[in-house]
């Protein structure tokens, strides 16, 4: 197949890039021709690199004449992920079948978190609609900002009447699956393929064990100040202190630092975002990942990223994290936003080797069953489906 991409960047430091990055080296690897049509500048640059032999950039061609450019590619079919102008997507339809992989709550929600925030987080299940203007700013759905509200149902509306228009839709878990089809869209119209994490092994830790790792924005949807409640729980319910370290940034850092360091039983560190190589460290360290999210994972990847280091979660049951979590198989899977349950789970853990170990291994063979050739072989399905 010539198949097309459609991304608003091609490079970055985001999930989208990376997934993007992988699945078309996997994709030219099984023989298919594979181009890039991107919205923003060729200029722009990050970390992680879309490489494709031929791409096209909206923002310096013009979009008539890139998509002019595109469809003399004549590609079998387009594939279009995250994409904020969606004229390019309209655009897209002229030239090929368009399958769209939805990677966030994109047409079904406001704000795109499908969570309010007061009284306190947690998840929100309205269909998207005019009565969520209603209750963005009593919610706090997302900024107090009026205008910038109107501006994202607007889009979000848009964005909902091209599901039909979609040939099919891709999304990573059974539950965005369900989100879509609560949202209008035919069942047999959207598919739940699962991600895959790059394989990677953990090296043999060189310094002291770390009892629990976090990795993520800090926020109080990601529930970082819900894990170190959780971890001052267990360390009084093990009897001696607990080692967290708690790595990335955002507007919570400094909050959690003073929390950290008033937390009875509880060392903490906060080394903001790591690279590659210390990440790969720290999960070689880690005796479990901690997933506090309150609001609801499209999927959750950075679980699968450490069970392929063997290394098993304990995390709150939200979203699509059962795409990957079976409690006591690969890890522990507690009711959202309960913070006792959460502290028991990681006590539990901790004072339990063996069954930590036996996690370790259910996690390991869960990231060789979510693989990236399983998930290429579903996908090349799906786009084959839709070319013909």
């Amino acid at each position: 197949m010539r198949i097309l991409i459609a991304n608003e960047a091609r490079s970055g430091a985001g999930g989208v890039e990376s997934y993007l990055a992988a699945a078309t080296d996997g994709l030219r690897a099984r023989g298919h021709e594979v181009a890039l049509l991107f919205a923003n500048s060729a200029a722009e640059v990050g970390p992680t690199a879309i490489a494709c032999g031929e791409s096209w950039s909206v923002a310096d061609l013009g979009l008539t004449a890139a998509i002019r450019t595109a469809a003399v590619w004549r590609p079998d079919v387009c594939f279009s992920h995250n994409m904020r102008d969606l004229a390019v997507d309209e655009a897209l339809m002229t030239c090929a079948p368009l399958v769209k992989m939805m990677h966030g709550y994109f047409g079904t929600c406001v704000s795109g978190q499908k969570a309010f925030l007061f009284p306190a987080p947690q998840q929100c299940r309205r269909l998207c609609g005019a009565a969520c203007l209603v209750h963005y700013a009593p919610r706090r759905c997302g900024r107090l900002r009026p205008g910038e509200m109107v501006t994202n149902y607007r889009w979000a509306a848009r964005q909902r009447a091209l599901f039909p228009r979609y040939r099919s839709m891709v999304v990573a878990s059974g539950h965005m699956r369900d989100e879509y089809v609560r949202h209008g869209v035919s069942p047999d119209r959207v598919h739940a393929i699962p991600l895959f994490a790059a394989p990677q092994r953990a090296q043999p830790p060189s310094q002291s064990r770390l009892d629990v790792l976090f990795l993520g924005r800090m926020t109080d949807l990601k529930g970082p100040a819900l894990l170190l409640d959780a971890a001052a729980l267990a360390a009084k319910a093990i009897g001696r202190r607990v080692s967290v370290v708690l790595a990335g940034d955002g507007p919570l850092r400094r909050t959690l630092r003073e929390r950290a360091a008033i937390l009875d039983g509880v060392d903490a560190e906060l080394p903001g975002w790591i690279d590659t190589p210390t990440r790969t460290s720290l999960f070689g360290r880690s005796q479990m990942l901690a997933v506090p999210s309150v609001w609801p994972e499209p999927f959750g990847l950075v679980g699968l990223e450490a069970a392929s280091c063997g290394v098993p979660a304990v995390a709150f049951d939200v979203g699509g994290i059962r795409e990957w979590l079976t409690d006591d198989v690969n890890g522990r899977l507690v009711d959202a936003g309960d913070t006792a349950a959460m502290a028991n789970a990681i006590a539990g853990l901790l004072r339990d080797p063996a069954r930590r170990d036996r996690l370790a291994d259910g996690a390991r063979a869960v990231a060789a069953r979510l693989s990236s050739d399983a998930h290429l072989s579903r996908l090349e399905t799906v786009l084959e489906r839709a070319a013909a």
